[in-house]
């Protein structure tokens, strides 16, 4: 079984602890995608990461692959070492051209998502006062990813915004790490007309392991597996997925780095809580231990997020 982590994020530094990242294979995971820049980075900051990132996977071919076809990641477990891509969480980092898309396709970016929380040159956030939906540069940015085979991701986007993605694309488009608002409701979470739409596209809805984001700063097993549970029910087990967003170390420097990107309910806690990867295991046990068939479980743990990139990954 192919147990794939849609998103996580190491500290957006050129000389981070990369090797971080063997936490995830050592709980089984077989592919991890992290985050290389997001709506505050221009694109010498993300080249600069992405670089810095990139020299450190390269040093340590015993334990790490660089995934550019989903068969890198049936290789690299096969051979006991964790597949690793990138991605980014906003398209500031373009710099507003189209052609960088390719440029970081080329760097071992596979997935990048439209906005982060607030309006940009592509459409607009999950936490702006007025959706715009998207802009003819977001299209155009979508067509592009379509073109190249990068993952057009929705997560942070606006609720307008994210519908016109799903009916823009013509390849499967993810949610890489959310949750269900009809469970727990909050703007960073999707309702479930934004799941079933991203499900018609082919696509799969990632539930994150934030506390804050699964119920109040709950992040024990059992809230992130409820989130699970309701999308299952809604869109199918085949379009349900894990991004649990596990920050190593960052969160409260970024939050306090940019305010401006964060609504004040991200600081009422004195500390967020987050599912680490060590509890990928307890999640498969729980999942099994409900009734969910076996299939299901390797569908969600990482079969589901392998189907899409074997159809949108060039």
């Amino acid at each position: 079984m192919v147990v794939w982590e849609q998103h996580c994020c190491l500290p957006l530094d050129p000389d981070a602890d990369v090797d971080a990242l063997w936490r995830y294979a050592e709980s089984g995971a077989s592919f991890v995608s992290v985050n290389v820049g997001y709506a505050p980075h221009d694109v010498a900051a993300t080249i600069r990461v992405l670089s810095g990132f990139r020299r450190k996977l390269f040093a340590r071919p015993d334990r790490y692959v660089l995934a550019r076809t989903a068969e890198d990641v049936r290789a690299a477990k096969a051979t006991g070492r964790l597949a690793v891509a990138f991605d980014l969480e906003d398209t500031n980092p373009l710099g507003g051209r189209v052609d960088l898309v390719r440029t970081y396709y080329d760097l071992g970016v596979r997935t990048m998502l439209l906005t982060y929380n607030q309006r940009n040159a592509a459409g607009s956030g999950c936490h702006d006062e007025t959706d715009g939906g998207l802009t003819e540069f977001g299209r155009e940015v979508v067509a592009e990813m379509n073109r190249v085979g990068m993952v057009v991701d929705t997560a942070h986007c606006s609720y307008r915004t994210s519908m016109d993605v799903f009916a823009a694309s013509a390849a499967p488009v993810v949610v890489s790490h959310t949750a269900a608002r009809a469970v727990y409701d909050d703007a960073r979470n999707v309702r479930d007309d934004q799941m079933l739409a991203c499900a018609a596209t082919g696509g799969v809805v990632g539930i994150n392991g934030v506390g804050m984001f699964l119920g109040a700063n709950d992040a024990s097993t059992e809230a992130l597996v409820r989130h699970v549970e309701h999308a299952v029910e809604l869109i199918g087990w085949e379009h349900v997925g894990l991004g649990l967003d596990f920050c190593f170390d960052q969160v409260d420097a970024e939050l306090a780095a940019n305010p401006e990107l964060f609504p004040a309910s991200y600081s009422q806690w004195d500390r967020l809580e987050f599912i680490e990867p060590e509890r990928l295991p307890a999640i498969t046990a729980t999942l099994l231990d409900r009734g969910h068939a076996p299939e299901a479980v390797a569908g969600i743990l990482g079969g589901n997020f392998l189907r899409v990139a074997e159809k949108v990954w060039r």
